[in-house]
């Protein structure tokens, strides 16, 4: 778990998110222990932000962790923004920022995160000021560590990602692999969870990693009240492709949307391909091709990822056994639940409802205040 998370361990046993396009599972590997805190404090996230920062991406980790709270409305995370020196640093869209901090409070971080950048010498030459590089890397030894866009240029000049898979915005792939050739870039997913290390692609990409380190960090619930207080979707899968081409439809054209969601209202039935193709009027090839212009996934892959958040709400929020919960999703079994819950999240069913349900939540903020009470 990383440290200052007070509510829960990190559920993401295999970080599902980390999935490349090829298929193939991100290696996990746990964070280095972090300085230690007061029971109940607030998981910190240090924002590392940079001259030629991207505005968007500044503004992401503020927002999503800011509002991020637990049932009683208390505070999930604490964001401090710190930048060299403490010094102002510009935007290229017309202000600049002066942050409380400089890189020191990096020392007492839970987690670091690197927004994008539109220039710098991470983009010219794939190197960072020493002084940078040496607080990143200390950072590493204890906290989690994250990058939104081309902030993954940042933590590959200081060498975290050396030999680790990570993303960036898909425009800058190319100057990535040149000036990176050690790392095991994928340009073609939202975002990577590799554990300690989590990089996403462009923008809007960063409230999908923002809302997953929630999701990892305190459940699905949480996930779902941030995004709701954000007006944005809760979910989307971090093996979506980041660019789909999708031109515009002729007017007499349809879409998905429909279909969709009535898939979303018919999570508990079974689905096949040509029923859902005949609900939206088209032919399966049709439906297939239009299906995957839209969400960038296949019908059955995105069924089978709504069917598994399902599943975790209700792991999360009811008492139904296990098998019931399987039967609700759609899963059939226990035991078909069981493999895919562990194929996103890494965590059986009772593992997960011990670790997110709201009796293990309850638990571990009674532990909390017990060992609050016992420190004073």
């Amino acid at each position: 778990m990383e440290r200052g998370v007070p509510s829960a361990p990190d559920p993401s046993g295999r970080g599902h998110a980390g999935t490349a396009a090829s298929g193939e599972p991100s290696v996990r590997r746990p964070s280095a222990p972090g300085p230690e805190k007061g029971p109940g404090s607030p998981h910190r996230v240090a924002v590392v932000v940079l001259d030629d920062f991207a505005a968007l991406d500044l503004g992401v980790p503020g927002q999503v962790f800011w509002v991020a709270r637990d049932p009683a409305d208390r505070p999930l995370y604490e964001v401090v923004t710190c930048s060299p020196g403490g010094a102002a640093v510009r935007s290229r869209a017309g202000y600049a920022v002066l942050p409380d901090h400089d890189l020191d409070v990096l020392e007492t971080a839970d987690t670091v995160l690197v927004p994008g950048i539109h220039g710098g010498p991470a983009l010219t030459d794939g190197t960072v000021p020493g002084p940078l590089r040496d607080a990143l890397r200390a950072a590493a030894r204890h906290a989690r560590v994250m990058s939104i866009c081309t902030g993954a240029f940042v933590l590959a000049a200081a060498g975290l990602l050396d030999g680790r898979p990570a993303t960036t915005h898909w425009r800058q792939a190319a100057l990535f692999r040149t000036l990176f050739p050690r790392v095991r870039l994928d340009p073609d997913v939202l975002f990577i969870d590799d554990g300690d290390l989590l990089t996403s692609a462009g923008v809007a990409a960063g409230i999908d990693l923002c809302l997953h380190v929630v999701r990892r960090d305190h459940g699905s619930e949480a996930a779902n009240r941030t995004a709701r207080r954000c007006v944005v979707a809760p979910w989307r899968d971090g093996g979506q492709a980041q660019f789909v081409e999708r031109p515009l439809p002729d007017p007499a054209d349809t879409t998905t949307a429909r279909t969709r969601a009535w898939m979303l209202e018919h999570l508990d039935e079974p689905l096949d391909l040509a029923d859902l193709a005949a609900h939206a009027r088209m032919s399966v090839r049709t439906f297939t091709r239009r299906f995957r212009e839209e969400t960038g996934l296949s019908p059955a892959r995105w069924l089978t990822g709504q069917r598994v958040e399902h599943a975790r709400h209700l792991l999360e929020s009811t008492d139904l056994p296990v098998d019931q919960v399987a039967r609700r999703a759609s899963f059939g079994t226990a035991v078909s639940l069981r493999q895919h819950l562990h194929a996103a999240v890494g965590l059986a069913p009772l593992a997960y409802r011990r670790t997110f349900g709201r009796n293990g939540r309850e638990r571990a903020l009674t532990a909390a205040g017990r060992a609050g009470a016992a420190s004073e």
